[in-house]
């Protein structure tokens, strides 16, 4: 049985004891009125009525060492929590996600890679080495949803669920993320390497069942992990913001496919996913106006996250995200200011952070 440490309990108190119900009641309520259409300014960009400042100090910890000890997992998110309590815009959210973005392609057979600990980055995985791997994967079907780390998501998720029920605010006010699932795209990538391009044209079908398995597996594993935290709202979080259904994807390397290769290879499978949750909100980075018109058409998708709006024609992004209705969720601030006297505005759809 899990017992958190005596510095891990006085974070939960301190933490619980900062939760001020006033303050998250009227956050959320604005995140709502935002992604149902009731905001009527121009750029939505939520904020928090009252900060509150730690009565404790928080340590620093390491990734590394989080991915090795429950307690030290718990105490990292601790300390996101108690930085967003003193912070305007975020979400008051956690995420069992130190298991970095290879998650699910070590659970479908990648080797685990740690980087080294100073860099304070997540692990990843290496990519399965060749397409007969790749082949025998797709044989054997599902896989059991404790390989890699699998079976740590799953324990740190019951330790999360059950340390925060004793404490009612955080219960209550504190939002639980999915854990980092990437989507069939990225994660087909994540264990194929970049022959998976190449693949495309000279093995089609096997890249759908790739892509078939890994949108099965995806599946199994989040039911499985709602039944830890079940989803019982339209409105969920990822870390720092909120979103219309059930699920995020992400598709970043969609940016390395013409709009022809997207629509074969990504609409798909993440059309089926957003079909059996709910809907959701979709993150890329890098270029993503070359399909954006496709992702937009994408039944169930309520919102877009892009990290680097740099890197897009901005214009083709509105008139397929905002001009129809979906919201852009956190762009960049100034990039969101700069745009707004745009013809036709942001139709009430655009967020940033305050």
């Amino acid at each position: 049985m899990f017992q958190p440490s005596p510095k891990t309990i006085s974070m939960l108190e301190d933490i619980e004891r900062r939760i001020d119900p006033e303050v998250e009641e009227d956050f959320s309520a604005q995140w709502r009125r935002f992604l149902y259409g009731e905001f009527d300014g121009d750029v939505f960009a939520p904020r928090r009525k009252r900060l509150s400042e730690p009565g404790i100090q928080y340590p620093k910890i390491y990734i590394n060492d989080a991915i090795e000890d429950y307690d030290l997992m718990l105490q990292s998110e601790l300390a996101t929590l108690s930085h967003v309590l003193n912070n305007f815009s975020r979400t008051l959210g956690v995420w069992v996600g130190g298991y970095g973005t290879g998650l699910l392609s070590s659970v479908l057979g990648a080797e685990i890679f740690v980087v080294p600990r100073d860099l304070n980055t997540p692990p990843t995985t290496r990519t399965l080495g060749n397409t007969e791997r790749l082949r025998e994967m797709v044989e054997r079907g599902i896989p059991d949803l404790e390989n890699g780390f699998g079976k740590r998501t799953f324990e740190c998720g019951e330790i999360f669920a059950d340390v925060f029920s004793k404490y009612p605010k955080i219960a209550k006010y504190v939002n639980v993320y999915h854990p980092d699932l990437q989507g069939p795209l990225d994660i087909a990538e994540l264990l194929w390497g970049g022959d998976m391009f190449y693949a495309m044209y000279d093995e089609p079908e096997l890249v759908h069942g790739v892509l078939s398995l890994i949108t099965e597996t995806f599946t199994a594993f989040l039911r499985r992990w709602q039944k830890i935290f079940p989803c019982t709202s339209d409105i969920n979080c990822y870390k720092f913001y909120h979103y219309r259904g059930t699920i995020l994807l992400r598709c970043d390397s969609a940016m390395n496919l013409s709009p022809e290769l997207y629509r074969e290879y990504a609409v798909p499978y993440d059309t089926r996913l957003y079909e059996r949750f709910g809907g959701g909100a979709m993150h890329f980075c890098g270029k993503g106006d070359h399909y954006i018109e496709m992702l937009s058409q994408v039944p169930g998708l309520t919102g877009v996250n892009l990290a680097q709006p740099e890197y897009n024609d901005m214009e083709t992004i509105y008139r397929h995200t905002v001009d129809k209705g979906i919201k852009i969720l956190m762009l960049n601030r100034n990039q969101a200011l700069n745009d707004k006297d745009r013809a036709g505005g942001y139709h009430h759809c655009m967020s940033t952070w305050a």
